[in-house]
């Protein structure tokens, strides 16, 4: 009886059950495409995070930063020059590479082995992030011009010129190159910035290549300069050969030259020396309580996780995940509220007009919590009905959305190791460290619907359905079989 009284009565108020099921298809549809963007961005972000620490990597270790009063030590970059006199190749070209960690702030390698023994740690790796600026060019002597007046010494002796003496030509012409080198721990190749990159030609570093003078180039930088796998390139006197090409898998790679750890270590003259600790966590829920312990048992160390760097990125990705999170969310939820609460009053709206209908069958023996069931039954149906359309309605914009891909930019600040220069000379070479932790990312904006959200949909229906029915049936519940007969002609 309840069944075919509720498909009748369905079928005969088929305008007022789409007119409620469309208002809570709306409010769902809306709720489901929120929560599938939401979960797009943050999707995104942890993409942008890995381009900049490296895939199972959850925290990084670096040297804490020093006040500017205690950081100074008197060192200062230089370039020096072997100072040739005339017959040795004074005009020859001259060449010089400067090599030092990023923000000249390092570790000492033990500390990698330190961390590792922290409980909750899983693994833990170090590197060495090196900046590298080759200087390479030449001098030119001038020549001395005398003028008419001018008088000289034979042999070499000092001269007194005229009034037209002077040096003409010579100079200096040098060209600066800069580009960043990462010692990489070959023996532990599942970690590190490298892990962010495929390699494209030739292979990645071996186990057993701990000592050798090889190089994994980045793609972008091994097309700048024209470089494949088998060439040569020197760094401070030292000839690597390219034995693969590796590309980002997104935004820019981590560095341009990739060495194994020991011999980027040789470079900077840095024996048991490194930038950054790479570690992953045991529990991936205990990722803070991880960091506690690696700050109270290493000192004087910044450990960073991936929520910390979340923080640094800016850009049309944060703008539009701040919008999502906050505009987006309010929104929906205020759509859905007010779908439900319209339901709620067209369902008591509709119980009004149909008070004869009630009170006649309480009159013919049906109880209120009968008549009641019978309200909230039709109002519940109503309510799967537009949690079905509102399902349908978000799952074809949640594909659209991801069909399109709209392109969002993440800019991402320095995390922890970006460093500050020593003296007044190091100040560029610390603005450099920093300006290669800091990179702009492009990422396809996807929105994933998963299960959980399909479930929210389907409970938000029956809620609609119940709040709804719940309007109706307290209306229908205080009927008298009395109102239907005043109402009958």
């Amino acid at each position: 009886m309840f069944f075919t009284y509720l498909r009748r009565e369905l079928r005969r108020r088929r305008k007022a059950a789409l007119v409620v099921a469309s208002g809570l298809a709306l409010g769902i549809a809306l709720v489901i495409v929120v929560t599938s963007v939401s979960a797009g961005m943050s999707a995104a972000q942890d993409k942008v995070l890995q381009s900049l620490y490296g895939l199972g990597t959850d925290m990084t270790v670096t040297k804490a930063q020093k006040p500017p009063q205690e950081g100074g030590n008197g060192t200062r970059p230089r370039f020096r020059f072997d100072a040739r006199g005339e017959g040795e190749g004074g005009d020859g070209e001259q060449s010089s590479d400067m090599v030092v960690p990023q923000g000249f702030e390092t570790l000492d390698a033990a500390t990698v082995t330190r961390v590792a023994g922290q409980e909750g740690v899983a693994k833990a790796v170090g590197g060495l992030s090196l900046q590298v600026v080759k200087v390479n060019g030449q001098f030119k002597r001038g020549e001395l011009r005398r003028g008419q007046g001018g008088q000289g010494s034979q042999g070499g002796g000092r001269g007194s010129g005229g009034a037209g003496d002077g040096v003409q030509g010579g100079g200096a012409d040098f060209d600066v190159n800069s580009y960043s080198v990462y010692g990489t721990d070959v023996a532990q190749p599942a970690m590190g910035p490298l892990t962010t990159s495929k390699i494209s030609s030739g292979r990645g570093f071996q186990t057993g290549e701990t000592d050798a003078a090889v190089a994994v180039l980045d793609s972008a930088y091994a097309q700048k300069n024209k470089l494949a796998v088998g060439a040569e390139i020197t760094v401070k006197k030292t000839v690597f050969k390219v034995v693969g090409i590796a590309t980002a898998d997104s935004g820019d790679a981590a560095a341009n030259v990739y060495v194994p750890l020991k011999q980027a270590q040789a470079l900077a003259g840095t024996p048991d020396k490194i930038t950054t600790v790479y570690v992953q966590a045991a529990d991936s829920q205990a990722i803070g309580s991880v960091k506690q312990a690696i700050q109270k048992n290493v000192p004087d160390t910044t450990v960073t996780t991936s929520a910390d760097l979340a923080d640094t990125v800016s850009g049309s990705l944060s703008t539009a995940s701040s919008l999502a999170s906050t505009v987006g969310a309010w929104l929906s939820y205020t759509v859905l509220a007010a779908a439900f609460l319209v339901a709620g009053l067209l369902t008591s709206s509709a119980v009004s007009r149909r008070v004869r209908e009630f009170g006649t069958l309480k009159a013919l023996g049906w109880t209120s919590s009968r008549v009641t069931r019978q309200v909230v039954g039709e109002a519940l149906v109503n309510g799967l009905i537009g949690g079905a359309l509102g399902i349908g309605i978000g799952l074809a914009a949640a594909y659209a959305i991801t069909a399109a891909s709209p392109s969002l930019t993440a800019h991402l600040g320095g995390g922890g190791g970006g460093g500050r220069g020593a003296g007044g000379g190091g100040r560029m070479f610390g603005q450099g460290a920093r300006h290669a932790a800091a990179k702009a990312v492009d990422v396809a904006l996807t929105a994933p619907v998963s299960l959980s959200t399909i479930g929210l949909a389907v409970a938000l229906a029956v809620a609609g359905g119940l709040v709804a029915g719940g309007f109706g049936g307290w209306r229908a519940s205080r009927l008298r079989p009395a109102d239907a007969l005043r109402r009958v002609e």
